[in-house]
């Protein structure tokens, strides 16, 4: 597991690099998704432009003039903010790097480096202004088409969807919340997917609407990149280890070198008893017990069963000889979900790519999508690790109960859109 970049360049490369422990292994791939899923988009708009689907819209803008007091101001700010804590890491101890949140939200820093950083960029931003500088600014007018707006929409599906990823983790775990609040707030992990795509689709379509973007084409030319964005994501929560796995898999167990073996009957039992602690704070022991299928025998074993070392969640019990930041892994070995996901996404992934110009009418891929979707994560919901509500006497997770409400929402629209597109023809 590489909770960061550090431990992966310290695995693969045999070098320590203090400041890499800033950028978490999850984050990066979520970063990776979010730019694959950008320019994935973009070439469906330009080619959905090409087909005449959209079409432009125009602006006035001001040309010419000299930045203003208030974008110096704040390009200072910025570059003030970047030099004062990232760059700082190039001359701080490696003390301050081991915890990289307690550094973040404490006033520990390096004031020259942040002025230098900040004059810079105000500098630069003056001197962008000039070279484009008017002796008297003009209005211009200014076509602008969808493929045009892909950063703004990737902007706002970052920002509106951590943000809803984030508060609908915070509903699905209320009582954690309420007992530690920070913890979940300034958490890099415990983000519900579900969460990000409700809340970032709710943000896209009015900003559609406000540019007159077709919203069913839109829907159409973004849901590939969605599937494969969710699936790259993931790679981020097996990589990290951020406590997105499955239940126990006792066909198999952890042995003294944390290698994972197969198990025998009473193990799991065993493996309860000898950690105690472990146990009483993680009371769930939801289980099944699946041994590799004979013809898949190839596979290795974690690919059943996976005990998670080094995970950034610092779930489990202590790992042999290790005295870094990260060093629990689960006693017992649980379901990679993660990484099935992977896989599967990026199946659905190629069958979207695939039927993105076969399927009428137009929002008809979108709901595929949808229905791909909501069947992927309801049937991985069956051997994921969840809080699970009471509904009339069931107890479904948030996810199986979203999961399904989309499949039901796919179907709809698609019969709906269809009827409506045959009824046209």
């Amino acid at each position: 597991m590489y909770p960061n970049l550090y431990y992966f360049f310290k695995d693969a490369f045999g070098v320590k690099i203090g400041f890499l422990r800033f950028i978490n292994s999850f984050g990066f791939f979520v970063a990776i998704s979010f730019l694959v899923a950008a320019a994935l988009l973009a070439h469906e708009l330009r080619r959905k432009s090409k087909q005449g689907l959209f079409h432009p819209t125009e602006m006035k803008h001001i040309v010419g003039k000299p930045a203003t007091t208030t974008e110096l101001i704040l390009n200072f700010l910025l570059g003030f903010l970047l030099g004062y804590k990232i760059i700082a890491l190039f001359f701080l101890s490696s003390d301050a790097t081991q915890d990289p949140q307690a550094y973040i939200f404490s006033s520990m820093g390096n004031l020259p480096a942040g002025l230098v950083t900040g004059a810079l960029f105000a500098f630069l931003k003056y001197w962008e202004k000039k070279k484009h500088q008017l002796e008297k600014p003009e209005e211009r007018t200014v076509r602008i088409w969808p493929q045009d707006r892909v950063g703004e929409l990737t902007i706002i599906a970052l920002v509106v969807g951590l943000a809803g990823a984030k508060l609908f983790d915070i509903f699905e775990n209320w009582n954690g919340f309420l007992q530690n609040p920070a913890a979940y707030i300034f958490s890099g992990g415990g983000l519900t997917f579900y969460g990000g795509l409700i809340c970032a689709t709710i943000a896209i379509i009015f900003y559609a609407r406000k540019h007159k973007i077709g919203v069913r084409y839109l829907a159409d030319a973004i849901a590939p990149s969605l599937m494969i964005a969710y699936a790259i994501g993931r790679i981020g929560c097996q990589v990290s280890g951020d406590g997105d796995w499955g239940v126990y898999n006792t066909a198999y167990r952890v042995d003294s070198s944390s290698h994972i073996v197969a198990a025998a009957p009473p193990d799991f039992q065993n493996a309860i008893v000898a950690n105690p602690r472990f146990f009483q704070e993680e009371p769930n022991q939801h289980h099944a017990y699946f041994q590799k299928p004979s013809g898949l025998g190839f596979l290795p074993n974690w690919f059943f069963a996976y005990n998670y070392p080094n995970n950034v969640n610092k779930v489990g019990v202590p790992i042999p000889g290790c005295e870094d930041n990260y060093c629990a892994q689960l006693p017992v070995p649980v379901f990679p979900t993660p990484l099935y996901e992977i896989i599967t996404c990026s199946v659905l992934f190629l069958v979207l790519w695939g039927l993105r110009d076969r399927l009428k009418p137009a929002g008809a891929l979108f709901c595929l999508y949808l229905i791909l979707n909501g069947l992927e994560r309801f049937f991985i919901e069956k051997i994921r690790v969840n809080n699970r509500m009471n509904i009339l006497g069931l107890h479904p997770t948030q996810a199986e109960v979203i999961s399904f409400g989309l499949i039901i929402i796919g179907i709809t629209l698609w019969i709906f859109l269809r009827q409506k597109y045959q009824a046209k023809v």
